[in-house]
């Protein structure tokens, strides 16, 4: 990492994140290499903005910038439009990934690949908060592929429980599957 070439906007980016426009393509392009899925430009800024790795508007025109020189690509998968290298971003990446500190890599596909589960989670499971007159139900219906495993309602007292329960859920949403599977066929 070249300390003496900061040339980016560093609001918000912790002590060892990235401040050099060049350090941030060539982490996007890391990302984009060594996730096992397709990743959003979204999810890309998601990652670099929870591990304090770089600044928002600087991730945003590296990206913007690494399209342009077709490095990376955007195309449509379903209805997300996924960033993916090409074998000219590819190359700079497995070249110069030495460049950027190991912890920094680390936390980077960390986040992403937590980022990407709980996208893969929230696709393959559907969860409805319906407010009722007095408190609210929590829907939680498990699919595989088209078909519906598991439907079930929860009553909570309030919209904050409601969205806490929805997240412990889309932590692990087998786990509620087998624990109810195991407790009524044990």
């Amino acid at each position: 990492m070249d300390y003496d070439n900061f040339d980016v906007f560093d609001e918000g980016v912790a002590p060892g994140g990235l401040k050099n426009r060049a350090d941030i393509k060539l982490l996007v392009c890391y990302i984009i290499n060594n996730v096992d899925r397709p990743i959003t430009k979204t999810q890309i800024n998601e990652v670099m903005l929870q591990q304090s790795l770089a600044n928002y508007f600087e991730v945003n025109q590296a990206i913007t910038e690494l399209l342009e020189d077709g490095n990376i690509v955007a195309e449509l998968e379903g209805e997300d439009e996924v960033l993916m290298t090409t074998e000219k971003g590819r190359a700079a990446s497995e070249v110069l990934q030495k460049d950027i500190p190991l912890t920094v890599r680390e936390k980077a596909i960390s986040a992403a690949t937590r980022i990407l589960l709980r996208a893969r989670r929230e696709s393959e499971n559907k969860i409805e908060i319906t407010k009722l007159d007095v408190g609210y139900n929590v829907t939680f219906t498990i699919l595989e592929k088209e078909d519906e495993l598991m439907k079930l309602t929860l009553y909570v007292a309030d919209s904050e429980q409601a969205q806490q329960i929805k997240e412990r859920f889309l932590e692990d949403p087998t786990a509620l599957y087998s624990v109810i599977i195991s407790t009524l066929t044990a």
